[in-house]
């Protein structure tokens, strides 16, 4: 006798069955072979995309398997239309599933990357309030995305869903657009990174340390103690300057030397300058030193050099030095340093006739500024 179900002997039935349970066991050999495969992989290596590729296949669900076998068993029979569309439908839902599943966990894994990046001291603790948002964000819509299309898949018409989402969206943005810009400033700040948590910059005629990165404000502790809150769209428009990435700083000052000195003496200035800062050249190098002007009341000279840290106590001790240096060489030499000078005059003097020469700098003449 033979038994005929939906069209189909039983013998072909078995022949499917088969040829699922031979797919589902072949797929989960597989998956097991490459998640030992790619963990022997990952401990030895130190990139992420292995660490990703394992985290989503150990994701990978059975149940999507075992659907999948069982469709596949099904190309081994001869069905009405109806139930081919409702096998195709079912295994195209299970898959998107699936997808989306191990696109939820790729965000994940990213997330928990950049939280061990935060502890260890590479980036800002509080910036990571601000990637839960961004997690939250991307995994919305990928789930929404992944919805839609599994739903378009099922034959609904998701046109008005959409149109919907997108009208209530224009009008949620509208009404909260202070609070979203701030938000999306601070999702700028984490991901850009300008400045982090303990950085010392200067945002305007503002400057102070970076104590707080959070959704809606950035916080700066000032040199007096005073905290500055800046909302973080608004700091992100503010030219921002970071002291704390200095690798080295710029030191500039002039040499003013009366007239009357002798052009030999003026002449190894710029030789004694440069020998003092080479002596210094564990945390100084030389760049220049010239005259550069004959001003109205000196003979003026600019020296310029590099300090090789950014640390500004070390900065001061070098200048000093320098400076140091610079006075002791010049006393040496007999090069006395120039001056303005003021002649206070009584005011009948000065109506009398006895005025400065023309040649006097302003502030030296009477009554000069």
């Amino acid at each position: 006798m033979r038994y005929v179900l939906l069209g189909n002997p039983i013998q072909e039935w078995a022949t499917a069955l088969a040829v699922a349970v031979a797919a589902a066991v072949v797929m989960i050999v597989v998956r097991t072979f490459l998640v030992h495969r790619l963990a022997a992989v990952a401990e030895r290596t130190e990139t992420r995309v292995d660490d990703w590729f394992l985290r989503m296949l150990r994701n990978t669900y059975s149940f999507f398997i075992v659907i999948l076998a069982l469709y596949l068993g099904s190309l081994m029979l001869e069905l009405a239309r109806k139930y081919e569309v409702m096998l195709w439908r079912v295994a195209v839902t299970s898959m998107l599933v699936q997808v989306a599943v191990w696109a939820d966990t790729g965000v994940r894994a990213w997330r928990a990357r950049y939280r061990q990046a935060a502890i260890g001291g590479t980036d800002s603790v509080a910036s990571i309030a601000s990637t839960a948002i961004i997690d939250f964000i991307l995994r919305l819509i990928v789930w929404v995305v992944f919805m839609l299309m599994i739903l378009d898949n099922l034959g609904f018409n998701i046109t008005t869903l959409v149109a919907s989402l997108g009208i209530g969206g224009i009008a949620v943005a509208l009404a909260v657009q202070n609070i979203l810009g701030d938000l999306l400033a601070s999702l700028s700040i984490v991901l850009d990174k300008p400045f982090v948590v303990g950085d010392f910059i200067i945002v305007g005629e503002y400057l102070g340390t970076v104590e707080y990165i959070g959704l809606k404000t950035t916080r700066l502790r000032g040199l007096g103690g005073d905290q500055v809150i800046f909302a973080n769209g608004d700091i992100l428009k503010a030219r921002i300057g970071n002291q704390t990435r200095m690798f080295s700083r710029r030191a500039a000052f002039l040499i003013r030397v009366r007239y009357g000195t002798t052009p030999d003496k003026l002449a190894a200035i710029p030789e004694m300058v440069r020998e003092i800062i080479l002596g210094l050249e564990e945390t100084a190098s030389f760049e220049r030193a010239h005259l550069r002007n004959l001003g109205e009341w000196a003979v003026e000279y600019e020296v310029v050099y590099w300090i090789k840290t950014a640390d500004y106590f070390v900065f001061m001790d070098t200048n000093q030095a320098v400076l140091l240096g610079v006075l002791r060489g010049l006393a040496e030499r007999g090069i006395d340093i120039a001056f303005p000078t003021q002649l206070n005059l009584r005011p009948a003097e000065v109506y009398s006739g006895q005025a400065a020469p023309l040649n006097w700098p302003v502030s030296d003449q009477p009554g000069g500024t």
